[in-house]
């Protein structure tokens, strides 16, 4: 398992890993699996099928309990600040989260009314620049998968969170879409966000940090 650093923003890092441990099916995922991520940083997440980069991204989510080691957040152990935590935090898994029978509006006032109140204005613009105007109101099921991925990814721009966990994200995109989600990463990091992000796809991102698990 290997990190290879990039420009460091501050001396505390945003999340960080102390020795993560985890096996399923008595296999071992990953032990003794230390990193940071500081402020303005995205990281790429890689390994092969099964190397348990998903579930690496359920456990610093809150979503898997099944593991050893110490999570942090600004230095401080995660369980101790769970509500700040949460706050701070977007998660996209690679199950897009889209609910097919509501449209791309009303999906995301929906999904928007859990961190903050967002205007339709903001929507629309949201929609807009993932390619998705004139479709706003076409319930979603009559969308294709990289629509409705283009759905899910609109909260980016939408949303308060410090911290993205995307796993996937890139997976139904076509080389706009990707192109225009490697912009959005980079946006984030330069406003002083941070993003782990698993993926097969090269990123095209400035200042890149790498983890390989397996």
């Amino acid at each position: 398992m290997s990190s290879n650093a990039g420009t460091h923003h501050s001396n505390q890092p945003m999340l960080s890993a102390k020795a993560l441990f985890c096996e399923r099916d008595d296999r071992v995922l990953f032990q003794g699996l230390d990193f940071e991520l500081q402020s303005g940083e995205v990281m790429q997440v890689q390994g092969s099928n099964g190397s348990g980069k998903t579930t690496l991204m359920r456990i610093l989510c809150g979503l898997n309990d099944n593991f050893d080691g110490e999570i942090f957040w600004h230095d401080e152990p995660i369980k101790q600040q769970v509500p700040e935590f949460r706050a701070a935090l977007l998660y996209i898994g690679h199950r897009v989260g889209v609910n097919k029978v509501l449209t791309p509006m009303e999906n995301l006032r929906w999904s928007c009314s859990m961190q903050k109140k967002v205007s339709d204005q903001a929507i629309l613009q949201a929609l807009a620049e993932v390619e998705l105007r004139g479709f706003e109101e076409s319930p979603c099921y009559t969308l294709s998968a990289g629509q409705q991925q283009r759905v899910s990814l609109a909260r980016l721009s939408l949303s308060p969170a410090s911290l993205w966990v995307l796993d996937e994200p890139f997976t139904t995109l076509d080389a706009r879409g990707v192109g225009n989600l490697e912009k959005l990463l980079e946006s984030h990091a330069g406003n002083g966000g941070s993003a782990l992000v698993t993926t097969h796809h090269p990123l095209n991102v400035a200042d890149l940090r790498v983890l390989s698990l397996g």
